[in-house]
């Protein structure tokens, strides 16, 4: 008997062990893979753009209220946080990215435990998550937050309608309002998704258990709440929110669906890795409608693997209408997971299941981790010679082991640098009050310039043409807080002029060509 209570106790240990293990692993990749592959290559636009987001609050400004912004505010804050107590460099800034990406792959690890999967598969699907998810950038990026806090509400509603825990239903609303202040979409239309879900789901259990739509709301009113509250502490107008944030970005979307076009490789082809993962899940439904008026737990597990093909539609369609590269690969390892799980249940433990899904999962893991990891087409630097990269310390120390190369310069990134040490240069013998509207969105910090463009970037879609119904809106905006930091000079580089010709006109300007990147524009005259 005591025998027996012994190996009882050293199963349980072993297992306990092998499940530390798994998790060690697991965050080790996370946290590698997304340091690794941040430190090489940049794409300006996007690379850098939380970098000065994060470095405007060190400094006391705030978005809406000082610079205008149509997306992505809690990336800003978060940054400050990591740049506050890690100082301003290109660790701190990867680090964000990498603890996102650890939060994913251990939220990914706990639903499959959590569903009963074998501790086994919970590690490779993880495994796989965290190298397919934040790597592809490994720098701060709205869409990936915004996909990634929306996938883990995902996962906390299928607990919550498994298990009906207080605590799933609190955090499927938290991890939507945290997704929808990365990126609005693709967590409005989950929104919508979950309203039907819960709804469905109070029905089918005769409306007992209304306390837990309590917590549904709790998830979403306290961070509202908390939000009014930081708004009004800090003079952020709810007025300059809803503008920037909802009623022009809205506008945007609608153009964006118009201007969509269909085809073929759109919609299928680039897609089929995870159509493919889907196949058991459709089996499993055609199984389930012959069993749906036996019990209550088969038609919730319906209902639960229709919500996971309308929120994989939701990610597909938002993926679409973005400009970006592909960058939802990594709900491959979800999608096969609970495939997985729901084959097993209600069909049988197929060995033929096993070897399709670890096949699909080998295969897109490492396809989509040559393809946007290795070749780093997600910054459009595919077919480039990472290895003509050059160290950006040179640029500045703070960026140490940064391997710069970006698309506009690939056959010669050093020349790039040059033109930005150029530049800094020049801005730091600058005396009087200057912006930097650029690309180059690290300029700010690594010249330690405290005055800021009032605006998170520049670019078509972010800044209001002048046939928009808000571009006097953003006008007024844009000239006052010019006025309030007294601002004489900015440092343009690129092709970004026309941002300034749009608000001010040319006759009021004057401008000196310093580099082949950069120019400085003098605007007093246009401030009289």
């Amino acid at each position: 008997m005591q025998q027996k209570k012994l190996t009882q106790i050293f199963n349980k240990n072993k297992n306990i062990l092998k499940e530390l293990i798994y998790i060690f692993l697991i965050s080790s990749s996370a946290i590698f893979f997304t340091y690794y592959y941040g430190y090489i290559g940049v794409f300006p636009i996007d690379s850098f753009l939380i970098y000065d987001a994060g470095y405007k609050i060190l400094n006391g400004f705030h978005p809406f209220k000082d610079y205008w912004t149509i997306t992505g505010p809690l990336l800003d804050y978060i940054q400050f946080i990591f740049f506050k107590f890690l100082g301003i460099n290109w660790l701190s800034y990867v680090l964000h990215a990498a603890s996102i990406n650890l939060l994913l792959t251990l939220s990914l690890y706990y639903f499959f435990a959590k569903l009963g999967l074998n501790k086994f598969y919970c590690f490779i699907y993880s495994l796989s998550c965290s190298i397919l998810a934040y790597p592809s950038i490994g720098t701060p990026f709205v869409d990936h937050h915004a996909v990634i806090f929306s996938l883990i509400s995902v996962l906390f509603i299928i607990l919550a309608i498994k298990h009906d825990f207080k605590s799933f239903w609190f955090l499927t609303s938290l991890f939507l309002f945290l997704s929808f202040f990365s990126k609005q979409i693709p967590s409005a239309y989950l929104m919508i998704l979950f309203t039907f879900i819960i709804g469905t789901i109070f029905y089918l259990n005769n409306f007992k258990n209304l306390r837990n739509l309590i917590y549904v709301i709790y998830g979403g009113v306290l961070p509202s709440i908390l939000l009014i509250i930081f708004f009004n502490i800090n003079d952020i107008l709810i007025k300059d929110f809803f503008i920037q944030y909802f009623l022009y970005p809205m506008g945007i979307g609608e153009q964006r669906k118009l201007n969509i076009i269909f085809t073929f490789n759109k919609i299928f082809s680039q897609f089929k890795f995870i159509y493919f993962s889907l196949i058991p899940l459709i089996f499993v439904i055609f199984k389930l409608k012959k069993k749906l008026r036996k019990k209550l737990e088969v038609k919730k597990d319906l209902v639960i693997i229709f919500a996971i093909l309308f929120s994989v539609s939701i990610f597909l369609y938002t993926q679409m209408i973005t400009k970006n590269q592909i960058l939802i690969f990594f709900v491959i390892p979800f999608i096969l997971g609970t495939s997985h799980y729901f084959y097993n249940k209600y069909i049988n433990e197929s060995k033929k299941l096993q070897f399709f899904v670890l096949f699909i999962l080998i295969i897109s893991t490492i396809k989509f981790h040559i393809r946007f990891n290795e070749n780093k087409k997600f910054m459009e630097l595919n077919n480039v010679d990472l290895n003509l990269a050059v160290d950006a310390k040179v640029l500045d120390e703070s960026l140490n082991n940064l391997q710069w190369i970006s698309p506009k310069y690939s056959k010669n990134p050093k020349r790039e640098l040059d033109q930005l040490s150029q530049l800094k240069k020049i801005i730091l013998l600058d005396g009087e009050k200057k912006i930097i509207l650029s690309n180059y969105q690290l300029l700010p910090a690594i010249t330690g310039t405290k005055t800021i463009t009032p605006n998170k970037w520049f670019d078509d879609l972010s800044v209001p043409d002048k046939n928009n119904k808000y571009f006097n809106y953003y006008k007024y905006f844009f000239i006052n807080k010019l006025k309030e930091q007294n601002i004489k000079n900015i440092y343009i580089t690129e092709n970004k002029i026309n941002y300034i010709t749009n608000v001010f006109g040319e006759e009021c300007l004057q401008v000196k060509i310093l580099n082949e990147l950069a120019r400085k524009v003098n605007i007093l005259s246009c401030l009289k």
